[in-house]
């Protein structure tokens, strides 16, 4: 052993300053499933859940298997039948959802690629009828295909919705079903066949837009990420069911 063999073995290393802190990504218990950014995608799931692909796989087999549709359809007609859901008159109007990765029931338009949104709230506000279809269709033309979407029995005395739903022949064949159609009219139009007293109802058609104000509160609704347009139909329809059950 070298004479300066013990000076090295009881000589200390120089302290190294402390690390800083390392940013790292949230853990999945600590991540919200409903984040604003990301729009609530399945891996984001909390950890109570199974995995995701679980959920997701049982989430398309009960929108096959017409669950939801079936649920939501039992609780709409208890609503009307106990009197909560009051059909003298309705409103009508669609909102447009982006559509991230494509699929069935996509068009183009102004504001990018999408899905059209129909809804159909009663008197008091609460969602009889939802339909999915391209963003490309007018309104007009999907308005019986909206009310045959509807989760109670019978047909609305009154339906009300803005100008984009003037229509001679819309009105002519709503009124064959017993409806009453209820638009104002556009500047353009010369031959005025709309009466004064029946617009006065169209001031309440804000009842509409609350709807989809709801409706925006569930993430899973505001940006469409299914493939499918029936599943995406099938988180409309779990919206509903909840927004109805506050009506109990």
């Amino acid at each position: 052993m070298g004479p300066h063999r013990p000076l090295l073995a009881h000589a200390r290393a120089p302290e190294r300053p402390p690390r800083a802190p390392l940013e790292r990504e949230p853990r999945r218990t600590e991540r919200r499933p409903l984040d604003s950014e990301d729009r609530a995608p399945w891996a984001d799931l909390p950890d109570r859940y199974p995995s995701y692909q679980t959920c997701h796989r049982r989430f398309q087999h009960w929108v096959r298997a017409g669950l939801l549709r079936s649920l939501l359809e039992i609780l709409a007609q208890a609503l009307h039948d106990e009197g909560h859901l009051d059909l003298q008159e309705a409103f009508i109007d669609g909102s447009f959802a982006p559509a991230k990765h494509g699929g069935a029931a996509v068009g183009k338009t102004k504001r990018g690629k999408g899905s059209k949104i129909m809804a159909v709230a009663d008197r008091q506000g609460l969602p009889v009828a939802v339909y999915v279809e391209s963003a490309t269709p007018h309104d007009v033309t999907l308005v019986h295909a909206t009310l045959a979407e509807r989760f109670v029995s019978p047909l609305p005395k009154r339906l009300i919705g803005d100008n984009a739903f003037e229509s001679d022949r819309l009105d002519a064949e709503l009124a064959r079903r017993g409806v009453e159609l209820i638009a104002p009219h556009r500047r353009t139009r010369t031959h005025r066949t709309q009466d004064g007293r029946p617009l006065r109802r169209y001031r309440r058609r804000w009842k509409i837009e609350r709807l989809f104000a709801w409706f925006q509160n569930f993430r899973r609704i505001v940006v469409r990420y299914e493939r499918c347009a029936e599943n995406f139909l099938g988180m409309l329809h779990l919206a509903c069911c909840l927004i109805l059950l506050r009506g109990l």
